[in-house]
């Protein structure tokens, strides 16, 4: 009787001993088997656009890495508020992760939502596309300059659009005129739904100027319908090289949209590059490059740590132009 009930109480210890180890796993040692389950990439735009596409790209090179399925999910309004919102407040555990847009340095500058760069630690920037300053393809001006000087002669009797009051283009209009000493206010932003709808007004004689991405006005410049007069980035754009930069035009201005992928604040370290090395990867593939070449998307690239930092300097500057051009709130 002793002996079974010394083996019965062995047997006892040995459970608990078990159930003391299993539940005290450290957490790197847990950490190690991430992801064990589905993940999710919020898109604050809508589908069919080009943060959505890249988006459902990247997802689908992540998944070869990670070993399980990314699932995208749209979640829109706000212009871009809502999506944003909630990729911040989701469970920093990795598993939801968000294509954060330019827009998330710009919207509580304007009160549009509570959220900043702040709530989120980056993974990586994987895109930037430069603004561009377009007009109708008849316009009688052949160059930047002769587009300014219109301007400066005729302050407040052209109109400019791309998107919505406050927006990245909008802003790009505000820098370019700002480097060119021109009254922010001598080219008035008329607000619109997007590139898109703005350069079918500016086809039709509404606009006389609508600042967006290339790869948005690439259909008509393509179509002869709409010319190019100046891009905001540091280089030529490969897709139109003989666009002049600003830069060569002796204005120090560099603006335009981007796009990253974050994860909440709070999401462990470890994870963070684990999900880092999988972009990474998919950022480097044959498959992506091809990809972003053929819808004329430009290639950036910044680690997590860089661009961390990348955010901070993108709110800071957006925050001083935006209180400068009078579109903060």
């Amino acid at each position: 009787m002793q002996k079974k009930a010394f083996l019965r109480m062995m047997v006892s210890v040995s459970l608990v001993a078990f159930l003391v180890l299993a539940f005290a796993i450290p957490g790197s040692q847990a950490q190690a088997k991430f992801p064990s389950r589905p993940m999710t990439i919020i898109c604050p735009w809508a589908a069919g656009g080009g943060t959505d596409a890249v988006a459902r790209m990247l997802a689908v090179l992540m998944e070869k890495e990670l070993g399980q399925p990314v699932n995208m999910v749209n979640r829109i309004g706000g212009s871009g508020a809502v999506g944003h919102t909630a990729a911040a407040t989701a469970e920093p555990d990795g598993y939801t992760m968000c294509i954060a847009t330019v827009e998330i340095t710009m919207m509580h500058w304007m009160g549009l939502a509570k959220v900043t760069y702040r709530d989120f630690k980056g993974v990586a920037l994987i895109n930037f596309d430069p603004a561009a300053v377009n007009v109708r393809i008849d316009a009688p001006w052949k160059n930047l300059k002769e587009l300014q000087d219109a301007i400066k002669a005729n302050p407040g009797k052209m109109k400019a659009s791309g998107t919505g009051k406050g927006g990245s283009w909008d802003l790009a209009r505000a820098g370019w005129l700002k480097m060119a000493g021109i009254p922010v206010d001598a080219l008035p932003w008329v607000p619109s739904n997007g590139a898109a709808p703005a350069l079918q007004e500016l086809v039709a004689g509404g606009y006389q100027v609508v600042t967006c991405s290339l790869p948005e006005a690439r259909a008509m410049i393509e179509a002869k319908k709409v010319k190019c007069l100046a891009v905001m980035g540091e280089n030529r754009a490969e897709i139109f090289p003989d666009i002049p930069t600003l830069k060569e035009m002796g204005m120090n201005w560099v603006e335009g949209a981007w796009r990253g992928i974050t994860v909440p604040k709070g999401t462990p370290a470890d994870v963070i590059a684990i999900l880092e090395k999988a972009v990474e990867k998919a950022h480097t593939s044959p498959q992506f490059k091809e990809f972003m070449a053929k819808n004329g998307f430009g290639l950036r690239w910044k680690p997590a740590a860089e661009f961390d930092q990348y955010l901070a300097s993108e709110d800071k500057s957006k925050g001083e132009l935006m209180k400068e051009a009078g579109i903060t709130k």
